[in-house]
Parts: C-alpha cells; structure tokens; sequence
C-alpha cells in the first residue's frame, strides 16, 4: 500500500493523542472540583480518586486503539475523526463500568461518573471542532498540503486529480502534458523520452513537485523504466498508477504475491484467516449461548408440538447449496406435510396448503429456521451470510442473473442482509431474485464483525416486527 502519510498528518496524529489524554486527565480533575464545590457533603478524597486516574486512562489508550482512532487513515477527514471519538468513549465508558463491577468497587459516585463522561465529550468534541477550524485555515493560507502533479491525462488521470483537489492533504498542481501528448506517449520509437515529456520533469522539479504520479495504460507501461530514471535525475519521486479503465471497470484491488503484482477484481474481507476466525469465533459462541438457554428447553416443546399437530419426523433435512457451492444438510423444524416433501422442489407460497397448521406459526415466528444451530456449530452454515438455496434455484439462475454465485463464496446464514432488508419468501419474477443477490453480493464485500451484529439485531427486531413476507 502506498504511503499517503504527509508530514501534516503525522504531526497531526501525534498532537490529536496527546491533546486527547491531556483533555482526558482535565476533565477528570474538572469534574471532580465541581462536584467537592457543589456537594460538601461528599467529603471527596482527592487520594482516593487519583488510582481511578491511573486506570481511565489505560482505558482510553485501549478503546481508542480498538478504533485505531490515531491511524493515518482515520485522521484524513473530520467525519471519521468524530464517528470514531464516539465510538471510543462510549466504549472507554463501559470498559470502566464493567471495571467497577468486576472488582465490586462502590467508592466512586455515580454523580462523579455522569460528570465526568459529560465534560469530556464535551472537552473531546469542542478540540475537534476547533482542531477542525484551525486545518482550514492553515490549508487555505499556507498551502500545508504536500505538492503533487500527474502525468498522463487519460480516464485515471483524471479521476486521481479529482482526488487531489478535494483532499486537504495534498497540493495538487495540475497535470504536466499537454491534452494530446498521452495520446502519443512519452518516449520516442527508439524508446528514448520525448523532449517533451524531460522538459516537463525538470519543470515540476523547478516549481518544488515533491511526487509525480503517473498514470500509464497497459499499453504504455514499457515508459514506465525511462520515466523512472529521467525523474530521478531531477530527483522527483514517480508513483505509478497503472490505468485499466479501458479494459476493468470494477474497482479493483492490487495485492503482491512474493512480489508479483496480482490483481483482485472484488473486495473479499473473509478470504483473510484472520477475519475468518473472528467470524467462527462470533458463531460458535453465539450458537453455543442460543443452545444452552434457548434450544435446550424450545426443542422438546416444538418437537411434542410437532408430532400432536401432524404425523410426520420432527425435523426436515433438505439439500442445499453452501459455500463453494458444496450441498449439506440443513436442519429445520417440519413445517409441511409428510407427503409435500415428495417430488419435484417446490417454493412454499402465500397460504400454501401444504403447510400445517403449527408450520404456518413456525414460519412466521422463524422457530421453524431455529435447528440450524446445529449446522452452525459444526461448520457448515454461519449465524449471518447469504440464505443457502437449494441446488435447484441455483441451477436456475446462476446462468442469467450476474454475480449469482458469488453470495457461495461465503458460508450460508441463518440469516442476511437480504433478509433484513425484506427479501424474503417466494421468488417468482427474476427481478425478486436480483435483488436478493445483490444484497447477498453487498455483504461479501462489506463484511465485518460489527456488519453481523447489526444484521443480528435487526433480525430480531424484524421478528418483533413481524414480516409480510414470511409464509
């Protein structure tokens, strides 16, 4: 990854810490002056208080780290400065009460507490504004942007000086050839560069250019070696950015395999182990606590329920498609009758009466879906992904709808972003299902621990809800 970090930022990151546990301890001595002034019945012990400094400020080191709230990319723009200050005291102040409960500490008031919290929000949220006032003005008067040019004005080219221009962070001094010139190239048919293309080097060496990106087509690339030289000749830094809008729309995304270069065309956060082993941390412990409190009890009550309602096994196992589009077993609660289940695949439909009578509660409370658990805890679904198919609709569509069956490449869920968006039930237009895919598409490519919590619990306020869809 490029090194975008200015001498700005990285100053800028080192006095946003800094002011940050300065604010933290004044707010913590503020707060506790005002409540010894308003309250002298309080009788404050500034000793005993101090120990609590110590420890809120370990907190703040730790939550603003989870949030990598002093990282370079964070810093670049004042939103994501002011989400993530938000997110680290609200997390900075439940590491601090979860402390006071586990060590069953009481010293501390609750007054000191809702003080303290407030002062520093306010203290934290007022430098940002202020810190925020002061970048303004420092960009538009003294230039603090490092200076940039390009060379090579094609359809990148253009998009990165777009760039250029509305970040602070940079300089950007326009583009060093002409409108035709990249059109013809920068180097001559013996391969030497053009007069051209070396008087524009020396000029943007001369007018104090710190970086040149150039923006080369693949065609062009064998310009990349003379470029290079030329440039440091006049000791100029070259920052190739390779312009595949011609033949790759997608964005894409360009990682190194022992140095060589390969190219990504989606975002895929779960092909990292790492993120992989956070997701089946999240699933094993979820399904492992819906087990023991929920279907521990909720399964025998189903299963009686199930057998006095209609003849039939208590389970339904179906064939589905999983990830890498491998079929499994998936687990359910019998919704239909016994003879339903025989033949041809069939979507269930709006008052099917195929379904029993406890199988239409079941399905619009969801218990029916609540045994996949189990497929969870051995591995062969997720507690959130893309809803498995089964073999026959993946047959059927992956042929004429796009990206189809790029929701397989993930573990399947017991529930989705699909579905909490309201792509539920019968599909019967091809319409219904693009939209599904591409909320399943979406997710692949967005995916984060956070991502699954927030579709958790919107499932379980859709349930609440309930859903027209659901039959």
């Amino acid at each position: 990854m490029p090194n975008t970090q200015t001498r700005y930022l990285f100053l800028l990151r080192i006095i946003l810490s800094i002011t940050d546990l300065l604010l933290l301890n004044i707010a913590f001595f503020f707060s506790f002056s005002i409540l010894k002034f308003l309250d002298k019945q309080l009788l404050l012990n500034p000793t005993s208080y101090q120990k609590y400094l110590v420890i809120v400020n370990l907190i703040w080191l730790v939550s603003s780290g989870v949030y990598k709230m002093y990282h370079v990319e964070m810093v670049k723009t004042v939103e994501v400065i002011l989400r993530v200050t938000w997110k680290s005291l609200i997390l900075n102040l439940f590491i601090f009460l979860a402390y006071l409960t586990f060590t069953n500490d009481s010293f501390l008031s609750r007054e000191f507490l809702f003080v303290f919290y407030f002062n520093l929000a306010c203290f934290l949220f007022i430098s940002r504004f202020f810190g925020s006032l002061s970048e303004m003005m420092l960009s538009r008067h003294y230039g603090i942007g490092k200076p940039v040019a390009i060379l090579g004005r094609n359809g990148t080219g253009i998009k990165l000086a777009n760039f250029f221009t509305e970040s602070r962070n940079f300089k950007f001094l326009g583009f060093l050839d002409g409108v035709n010139q990249e059109e013809a190239g920068f180097s001559n048919p013996d391969g030497a560069l053009t007069k051209e293309t070396i008087l524009q080097l020396k000029t943007a060496a001369q007018t104090g250019v710190k970086d040149i990106y150039v923006s080369l087509t693949p065609q062009k690339m064998s310009d990349a070696k003379h470029l290079l030289m030329e440039a440091e000749k006049q000791c100029v830094r070259l920052k190739f950015v390779p312009d595949f809008l011609g033949s790759i729309e997608t964005p894409f995304i360009i990682n190194y395999l022992d140095g060589f270069p390969i190219i990504s065309l989606r975002k895929e956060p779960l092909e990292d182990m790492q993120a992989r082993f956070k997701k089946r941390l999240l699933d094993l412990t979820f399904s492992f606590l819906v087990t023991v409190f929920l279907l521990s009890w909720l399964v025998p009550i189903i299963a009686i329920l199930i057998k006095l309602d209609s003849k039939g096994p208590v389970f339904f196992l179906q064939d589905r498609a999983g990830r890498g589009n491998e079929n499994f077993k998936i687990f359910k609660f019998r919704s239909m009758k016994v003879e339903s289940n025989i033949g041809e695949f069939k979507q269930a439909s709006k008052n099917d009466n195929r379904i029993t009578k406890l199988g239409k509660f079941l399905r619009a409370s969801s218990l029916d879906e609540i045994p996949q658990f189990f497929n969870v805890l051995v591995g062969t679904m997720s507690v959130v992904g893309p809803r498995p198919h089964v073999p026959q609709l993946n047959n059927q569509y992956h042929e004429i709808i796009e990206k189809y069956m790029v929701r397989n490449f993930v573990k399947p869920g017991i529930t989705g972003w699909a579905q909490v968006n309201g792509c539920r039930g019968e599909t019967n237009e091809v319409s219904q299902m693009e939209k599904r895919i591409k909320y399943d598409v979406s997710y692949t490519e967005q995916w984060s621990i956070i991502f699954d919590i927030k579709i958790i619990f919107m499932t379980v306020f859709n349930i609440l809800k309930g859903e027209e869809n659901v039959y």
